[in-house]
């Protein structure tokens, strides 16, 4: 590890670096980011951007007195190396190791976890709020990313800052992108504020306090060039504005007044946010305000790594990679095609066979694979930016006009949009087609980015219909069956290679909640056990079937296709033929499928005892692969033989008759 670096074990060290050092500190840090994150990926880009400006958070203030709140927090592995978890940085995104996203159960410094984009400027009010009401001094420092402000949570937490308190900081990250390019006019606005140097709002107050400072000070912040480096941040920013280029208000602008400052905001910026000396000088300053204030700062998403500056969007996040070519692993030949490109892939077919098809994505066309279609079939693809909800009745409006919308999002990122799902297209029976990918695990990002939840908060709603593909050419014919109905349809499809099933030129239409008997009953004597695997876990209940017929069960396997509507007459006939029925779903077991299973039994007044396998009533934690977790939590092969060996050997027992003992 290197030299200054290994000086820096708390943040309180960081201060004590001169601001030579501080640059050589800068470089010590992409190096262990460059180096640490090639064995195991992560998001390296991002981070990249944000060494100076986390530096220079840490020289200006005092965690965890002070806090920082970071808008999706994927951005924290410097703030990580820097807070005494230098050592276990090597273990970021691994079974056991650092989180890949703030963590408040992880460390003091760390004040609030985050995992979705546009939450941090809401929870960095609340903070000043309590603050302001226990009547202490600590700073609140909220940084935001561009992409958040295509997040309305954003905006609305902007309409209360100046109305709520008098001392807050928000620092805004600009690198043009969030996971791909940033979309939609609040990205055209930032682009004319960092072009048009009339935008650079830094007033004759900072250049008056930077002025007023003792030499010494100015040395320790800005160098030993200390005149040099305020006449060069003079001149770079504009202090001060000449009379044409005032609007009629007094204030700056291009024809009309700085967004922030309508919000009752004081903004400073641009500025660069690779300049030490600048970012810790503007900083101090903003300490020293009574109003709220926006710091506008621009950076390199993947700075100091040629091949991430080359490929932001791959770097964004990624898995292993070459630390001297940047390049990534190529999957072994006969590898399956990942789920994600096969939805993609489809999208493409269905677009060119139907127009009234199209694709919305909410900023993340390479992770949804919908940039396959926006390459193929540009005029039927859509992306709303960092903004689900907006997505999902922009998706309802277009089904009223007859189109056939299909929203592309993550499962974690859907449930921001629930009530849209609700109000908006359920209600109003609307033919929306939400793709659901990453439902599931995403084991390296954990908690936050776990699809876990979506049958439960899905089923419950009237309309819409609820399918999980087995394997790639079942999703293929979902999305087409899908694109069929009059009202609303969920797909979910995990993240990662599919089953290596041929996909078929044509899809076939499925039957609206009708289930697929994989095998049946031998008509045997014997304990006889019903398997129904959902989506990808019937894999697991045909291996199970197998090792169950090898130890004299008669086993038969369901792939059920649809969580709602549930197959009354299949559910229903094994139900009653078996002894034992055992469902399994990549879901949590609360509401989900297996619980739609024991209400539909209920409600036939079928007494068969139900086995449930499924994620436990927890939140579950990051690691380094799907396998690893689902054995760890019992979603496995041998924990179903197991608890089918373990129901019959029960049964046994209370019929054996009682011995009485000496």
């Amino acid at each position: 590890m290197s030299r200054y670096l290994d000086m820096v074990d708390l943040p309180s060290h960081v201060k004590k670096l001169t601001p030579e050092q501080l640059a050589e500190l800068a470089t010590d840090l992409r190096h262990e980011l460059i180096t640490k994150l090639a064995k195991n990926g992560g998001h390296l880009g991002p981070n990249l951007g944000v060494v100076e400006l986390t530096v220079a958070l840490h020289r200006c203030f005092a965690t965890p007195k002070d806090k920082f709140v970071w808008d999706v927090s994927h951005q924290v592995y410097v703030h990580k190396l820097l807070t005494g978890r230098k050592d276990r940085f090597h273990t970021i995104r691994t079974t056991g190791g650092l989180n890949g996203f703030a963590l408040r159960t992880e460390s003091e410094h760390d004040c609030y976890g985050a995992g979705h984009a546009g939450t941090a400027l809401s929870a960095a009010l609340g903070m000043c709020a309590a603050r302001d009401q226990k009547g202490t001094d600590e700073n609140v420092v909220c940084i935001f990313g561009d992409a958040a402000l295509t997040n309305g949570i954003s905006f609305e937490a902007l309409n209360n800052i100046a109305g709520t308190t008098r001392k807050f900081i928000g620092i805004l990250n600009d690198n043009e992108w969030s996971i791909a390019k940033n979309v939609g006019a609040i990205a055209t606005y930032l682009g004319k504020l960092t072009a048009n140097p009339r935008y650079n709002k830094f007033t004759k107050d900072f250049s008056s306090w930077l002025r007023r400072l003792p030499k010494g000070q100015l040395v320790a912040m800005l160098g030993h060039k200390a005149e040099e480096a305020i006449k060069g941040i003079v001149n770079s920013v504009g202090l001060e504005h000449t009379p044409s280029q005032l609007d009629s208000d007094g204030r700056g602008g291009h024809g009309s007044a700085l967004l922030f400052e309508e919000f009752g905001l004081r903004y400073l910026g641009p500025i660069d946010g690779h300049d030490l000396p600048l970012l810790i000088s503007t900083l101090e300053f903003a300490k020293t305000c009574t109003e709220p204030v926006v710091i506008h700062i621009l950076t390199q998403k993947g700075r100091g790594f040629e091949a991430a500056l080359q490929h932001p969007e791959k770097f964004h996040g990624l898995g292993p990679y070459d630390v001297q070519t940047g390049q990534t692993p190529v999957p072994k030949p006969g590898t399956p095609a990942m789920w994600q490109e096969v939805f993609g892939q489809t999208m493409v077919k269905l677009a060119r066979q139907n127009k009234n098809v199209v694709g919305i994505t909410a900023a993340m066309p390479t992770g949804t694979s919908l940039k396959l279609l926006e390459q193929a079939v540009p005029k039927q693809y859509y992306d709303v930016g960092i903004a689900e909800e907006h997505a999902v009745i922009f998706a309802a409006g277009m089904a009223t006009m007859g189109f056939k919308p299909v929203v592309a999002i993550y499962s974690t990122f859907l449930q921001r949009a629930y009530d849209c799902i609700h109000h908006d297209v359920c209600l109003q029976d609307l033919p929306v087609i939400f793709c659901m990918d990453r439902s599931g695990l995403s084991a390296n990002d954990g908690p936050t980015h776990h699809g876990l939840f979506d049958i439960a908060y899905l089923r419950c709603l009237p309309q819409i219909i609820g399918m999980a593909p087995s394997n790639e050419d079942e999703l293929q014919d979902m999305m087409f069956t899908a694109t069929l109905q009059s009202h609303p349809v969920a797909i979910r499809y995990p993240r990662g290679p599919a089953e290596g099933v041929p996909v078929k030129e044509t899809p076939t239409v499925l039957e609206i909640g009708k289930a697929e008997v994989v095998r049946n009953f031998s008509g045997k004597a014997g304990r006889k056990v019903a398997l129904f695997g959902l989506g990808p876990m019937l894999r697991l209940a045909r291996e199970a079937a197998d090792r169950l017929t090898a130890e004299g069960f008669d086993v038969a396997v369901i792939n059920p296709r649809f969580f709602k509507p549930l197959d009354a007459a299949v559910h229903g006939f094994f139900g009653r033929a078996a002894d034992l029925v055992v469902t399994l779903e990549d879901h949590v077991i609360a509401g989900g499928y297996g619980s739609a299973v024991l209400e539909t039994f209920n409600d036939a007044g079928i007494h068969t005892p139900v086995v449930r396998i499924g994620w436990p009533d927890q939140f579950v934690e990051h690691a380094s692969s799907v396998d690893y977790l689902r054995n760890l939590h019992g979603l496995s092969v041998e924990r179903l033989v197991t608890d089918v060996r373990r129901h019959f050997a029960g049964a046994i027992a209370e019929k054996a008759p009682l011995i009485a003992l000496a």
